[in-house]
């Protein structure tokens, strides 16, 4: 009798635990494997976030030349002018949906991390925020009314105006990187994740030094609401803060869960919130006002041909495309993520020095912890 052929049982992979998140980090290997599928996600979510980057950017600097202290800004989404056509559209939804620039910004505005958030604490912004007042209240008597009775209102709405053009100029860069990262793969020159992440972490580390500033103009005068002096920079003063505000902490989302106190849904210390990109279930709503479901929808309206051909033999096709987006999405923000750590990595990856060794590997250490927590079921 011969013995019947046993047929081989694929492996299942498992999860990345944290001394293998530790070893990738160290070791020059990206979080998310290095798959053909996942370069042609990767790539091609960015390329079309690349391009809903590009609206929220001129969207939001647009609000920090116009919008300062303008106590009914129903027009803030029309920075490209206004007409019927325009605002039939809007109605219609038939429009880039501005509200998930605005959910990102209260996010950072909100958990207040970083040099700029310390900066807003400052004598100098208290002073400035004091004239700008001073200067609007001249022709405004409803400001000057308002700032009589609530004094720290008027300050409050011009620390948000300040996140907003700070955040306005990180995605200008992003926006750039994302679509320079699609010609270069289409070039020929992306040809793995890791070079992906190689790319986002160079585009991160030419632009880490390049100051944050923020001028308006009040009556004839201009003033800087963030100068140069305060010595602002893109990447520990605005992109650190955006990675931890909005990839790792979040906000919850209305209707999703219940901000009653007593049904203790929420914690109740802020920087234990998880409802960030890397911890959020991708599972679009695509109900109205859920910031996610209106930025999957800009991008579903901007896929590059090679991925919605790619949705169309997985999954569903076009009957989940918004799910399918969601992962992708989220897979591609673990490479910002794992650009954002290298390119602050204490040290050369291959320094011989133990001291620089120990210091890169407790940086790897603390990231890992908090990767832990996140969907690592995205990264296989």
């Amino acid at each position: 009798m011969t013995a019947s052929k046993i047929t081989d049982v694929p492996t299942i992979p498992t999860l990345p635990n944290r001394e293998e998140l530790i070893r990738r980090l160290l070791y020059d290997q990206p979080l998310l494997a290095d798959t053909p599928d996942h370069l042609l996600q990767i790539v091609n979510v960015l390329d079309s976030y690349g391009i809903v980057l590009d609206a929220y950017s001129r969207n939001l600097v647009n609000q920090g030349e116009t919008q300062l202290l303008n106590p009914f800004p129903v027009m803030r989404f029309f920075h490209e002018g206004f007409s019927v056509e325009r605002l039939w559209q809007h109605l219609r939804g038939d429009r880039i949906n501005f509200e998930y620039a605005e959910y990102c910004q209260k996010a950072m505005f909100w958990h207040g991390t970083g040099g700029m958030d310390a900066y807003f604490d400052s004598e100098p912004f208290l002073e400035t925020c004091q004239k700008i007042i001073a200067l609007r209240s001249r022709r405004d008597p409803l400001l000057a009314l308002v700032h009589g009775l609530y004094p720290g209102f008027a300050p409050e709405a011009i620390r948000s105006m300040a996140t907003i053009y700070a955040l306005g100029l990180f995605w200008r860069v992003m926006s750039d990187l994302f679509l320079d990262l699609s010609r270069r793969y289409r070039n020929g020159e992306i040809v793995s994740v890791n070079d992906a992440v190689h790319h986002i972490r160079d585009g991160l580390v030419a632009s880490a030094g390049d100051l944050m500033t923020y001028k308006v103009t009040v009556g004839n005068e201009d003033v800087w609401v963030l100068p140069p002096e305060a010595g602002l920079t893109f990447l520990v003063d605005v992109a650190v803060p955006y990675v931890e505000a909005v990839f790792f902490r979040g906000m919850p989302f209305l209707g999703t869960v219940s901000y009653n106190a007593q049904a203790r849904q929420i914690s109740a210390d802020i920087g234990d919130f998880k409802y960030g990109a890397l911890y959020a279930d991708p599972i679009p709503s695509m109900g109205a006002g859920i910031p996610p479901s209106l930025c999957m929808q800009d991008m579903y309206r901007n896929l590059p041909e090679e991925l919605s051909d790619w949705y169309m033999s997985h999954g569903r096709g076009m009957h989940d495309v918004h799910v399918q987006i969601c992962i992708s999405f989220q897979k591609s923000m673990f490479c910002v993520t794992n650009g954002a750590i290298s390119g602050m990595m204490p040290h050369l990856l291959d320094t011989q020095d133990a001291d620089q060794q120990q210091a890169n590997r407790a940086y790897a250490e603390s990231w890992s912890e908090r990767l832990m927590g996140c969907q690592r079921g995205a990264l296989l």
